[in-house]
């Protein structure tokens, strides 16, 4: 008769689980509270205690750690380690269904204590799934209440199969080894010391290529089961590895607004970022920002898709649309664009708030940009002051700006961009280039600059394009030129006192 070990905190599943291996013929065995559980529901159940004949001690820090539990779990099936055990009054155990103390979740709360802390650091527990998945050559792990129902389906068609068992020891060994980072993590915070970095990320899909066909490409999660950018897609082919970069940079343009946003990303640059009261509009105006470039590109909303929207993008060719949610007179409209994928993003957030990028045998990781810091100040240093329409023009242009390569700068009407330049070697170009986009459009706007300008030539640039108010981060040891330029032109200046670097 086969036997079960039982011992988890978080019970979700489990009488269901027990009782269907009951029904199997499998005898139980469990820790106290889980034990209780198992009597509440009707179902027989030997306590650890009496299986070992070793009662809990420590008010519960030691319950499973014994050799009748854990010589039941590592012996082989071979007669010798049989004999072994039966020499002991001992006999194979066959299954744990196991989970941790939730440590995570105790350091989460506000005000936690190191007694709570530690008094939440889980040892027999990870004990039971190293020595079950060590073992899963005879022995099943099941330590995620999600995986319950699939191995009860499994053995009542006639058992596990090994690959199966593998599986889940796999699933084991990944849930310890996020368990101790977790705690190191901590402790290493507490102790005022750099933990080490540890990622732990799921294979999510293996993408057709990479950046370019002879690349492979993988795109992994963060979390279990995750799905791309953490949303689910619901319309067209299958995303690559260029589409998964465009979006996250689209997305997080987007979300950085508070009002209703498009931003239109191509080749990892907004080509045309706008607010509006509606949606629709903000596209409208997102577009007529750079209708060329938005040809093939992704968009981002940080609202919900909806029909004049969808209605809104005629027969522009758009790869990928990403947004909170999609209304489903929206999904009618854009059914017929086949190849058009559509990601439901799950909320607003951007998470993890780092950045990580590979390098030559290393990382580096930042935290992610997320505007201006709190205490930050703008200053008005020409003899002009901005407009009330200037100045939150401005403030739009400096948001759009921040998410642009660099050299970063952004022209911009009202809340809508008119001209976009970056990832130029040299400011003055990105200026060029912005102004070129704009065309006409140039004359009466605002432009905003990631870092100061080095010499006043863009500025004066600007100024000859029609720009009327400028804002940059200031720093620079030729300020003073470029301040001179723009009083000799009566164009207003801002200083931001923040850079906006996008390498």
């Amino acid at each position: 008769m086969p036997r079960a070990l039982l011992s988890v905190h978080d019970k979700t599943g489990l009488p269901s689980f027990a009782a269907g291996l009951y029904r199997l013929g499998w005898t139980l065995i469990a820790s106290g509270g889980t034990a209780r559980l198992l009597r509440d529901n009707g179902l027989p159940v030997t306590e650890v205690a009496d299986y070992t004949g070793s009662p809990e001690i420590l008010g519960g820090r030691v319950k499973t750690l014994h050799p009748a539990i854990h010589g039941g779990l590592l012996a082989r099936a071979t007669p010798a380690d049989q004999a072994e055990l039966t020499n002991l009054g001992w006999d194979y155990i066959d299954l744990v269904a196991v989970n941790l103390y939730p440590f995570e979740a105790t350091i989460a709360q506000p005000g936690v204590t190191l007694a709570d802390a530690i008094e939440n650091i889980d040892v027999g527990g990870v004990t039971l799934i190293r020595a079950a998945a060590k073992n899963h050559a005879r022995v099943t792990l099941v330590c995620d209440p999600a995986d319950y129902a699939a191995t009860l389906a499994e053995l009542e068609s006639g058992g596990l199969s090994s690959a199966t068992r593998r599986r889940l020891a796999l699933r084991g060994f990944a849930a310890t080894a996020h368990y101790d980072t977790a705690i190191s993590r901590y402790l290493a915070g507490l102790a005022g010391a750099e933990p080490a970095l540890t990622l732990q990320a799921y294979p999510v899909q293996k993408l057709r290529y990479g950046e370019n066909p002879h690349q492979s490409a993988t795109l992994y999660s963060f979390a279990p089961g995750g799905g791309p950018l953490g949303g689910a897609v619901l319309q067209g082919k299958e995303l690559s590895y260029n589409n998964l970069l465009d979006l996250d940079a689209a997305w997080k343009c987007a979300v950085s607004f508070e009002r209703p946003t498009i931003c239109i990303v191509k080749h990892l640059s907004p080509c045309g970022v706008a607010s509006h009261d509606q949606l629709a509009d903000a596209f409208r105006a997102a577009f007529a920002g750079d209708t060329r470039s938005a040809f093939g590109g992704v968009i981002a909303a940080n609202r919900p898709f909806d029909e004049p929207t969808a209605r809104a993008l005629g027969d522009v060719f758009i790869e990928c649309i990403a947004a909170p949610g999609f209304t489903p007179e929206a999904r009618a409209a854009l059914a017929g664009r086949k190849n058009c994928r559509l990601v439901h993003m799950p909320d607003l957030a951007v998470t993890p708030p780092f950045d990580l990028r590979a390098i030559t045998r290393g990382l580096v990781r930042q935290d992610l940009d997320q505007g201006d810091p709190a205490a930050s100040e703008w200053k008005v240093v020409s003899d002009r002051p901005p407009t009330v329409a200037e100045m939150a023009a401005l403030r739009f242009a400096w948001k759009a700006c921040q998410h642009v390569k660099s050299n970063a700068i952004v022209l911009a009407q009202g809340e809508a961009t008119v001209g976009i330049g970056g990832g130029q070697p040299n400011r003055v170009d990105c200026v060029r280039l912005a102004v070129e986009r704009a065309g006409d459009r140039a004359a009466g706007s605002v432009m905003a600059s990631d870092a100061f300008f080095p010499f006043p030539d863009s500025v004066t640039t600007a100024i000859a394009a029609g720009v009327t108010a400028i804002a940059h981060p200031g720093g620079s040891v030729r300020d003073a030129e470029s301040l001179a330029a723009a009083n000799a032109a009566g164009i207003a200046l801002v200083v931001t006192g923040v850079r906006h670097f996008r390498h």
